[in-house]
């Protein structure tokens, strides 16, 4: 039996500028009025996100915190279920008018937008 792991370690995430760089290249899209995901097929067994939440639209710090915490611990969950991607996670305005319900649920139906673009 295989224990499938649910953890958030070093390598799920995009670290490097380079790696995000090399997604805005020419990236497959699944966005909504308040989340734009970029992605780009990469060589790994596994998906990798990387997320940018601009002051520009989430002004303070424990705001951006609990975006980028909800939206990490939501790509956590549905990791196995992503194709290998290189994942980056564009957060624009009105973010901030939604609550941590309604922020799962939209990052979920981004998640499979997203997979069904890979795949089709």
């Amino acid at each position: 039996m295989q224990v499938t792991s649910y953890t958030f370690t070093r390598e799920l995430r995009l670290l490097t500028p380079a790696q995000f760089k090399s997604v805005f290249s020419n990236p497959i899209k699944a966005s909504s009025a308040e989340i734009t995901l970029l992605a780009i097929p990469n060589e790994l067994q596994h998906p990798r996100i990387g997320l940018t939440v601009a002051k520009r639209y989430v002004k303070r710090a424990n705001q951006r915190n609990r975006v980028k915490r909800i939206i990490r611990d939501n790509f956590r969950l549905h990791q196995h279920e992503l194709p290998p991607l290189d994942i980056v996670v564009l957060v624009r305005n009105g973010v901030l008018d939604m609550d941590n319900a309604a922020l799962h649920k939209l990052v979920e139906k981004l998640w499979r937008k997203l997979s069904r673009r890979y795949n089709g």
